[in-house]
């Protein structure tokens, strides 16, 4: 079982499902309200998404985007899908997903928690990683389910 079906069954961290997708919120908060978006079911590449998978992501990127809007304010967001880390296996099998990472011009307080966004305006930093408690990231989904 791939990494993104296994999320996809086990629903931890869940922050909402449309019709094809699933929403998770990252353990990795360097970005607030940071996550992943999976395909419901397994589907290796882009091009094999149906036209109604493209739809749905279509509206599940503006529902998404407007909760985080009204969330935290970020000022821009970055959409990938790269799927690399399979092809590190002996024998990949990709499932399609997006990283999501909203980005910020200015500091947020969250939670008693401070989140900069030093790179703003350029490529996303990837070697950091910020870790929250799991009562961090409740209140991080909370917050983000009650603007959906």
């Amino acid at each position: 079982e791939c990494h993104s079906c296994k999320r996809v069954k086990e629903k931890k961290d869940l922050i909402f499902e449309s019709n094809k997708f699933s929403v998770f919120l990252a353990d990795d908060q360097t970005y607030l309200g940071r996550c992943f978006i999976d395909a419901e079911r397994h589907v290796q590449s882009l091009s094999e998404l149906s036209k109604d998978e493209w739809i749905d992501f279509g509206e599940l990127v503006k529902k998404y985007e407007t909760a985080l809007k009204k969330s935290f304010a970020p000022e821009l967001f970055n959409w990938s899908s790269s799927m690399n880390n399979t092809f590190n296996e002996s024998i990949p099998d990709p499932h399609v997903h997006f990283h999501f990472r909203p980005r910020y011009s200015k500091i947020i307080n969250f939670a008693g928690i401070e989140f900069k966004d030093p790179n703003f305006g350029h490529h996303y930093e990837r070697s950091v990683d910020k870790k929250v408690s799991e009562e961090v990231k409740k209140k991080i989904i909370e917050k983000i389910k009650k603007n959906l």
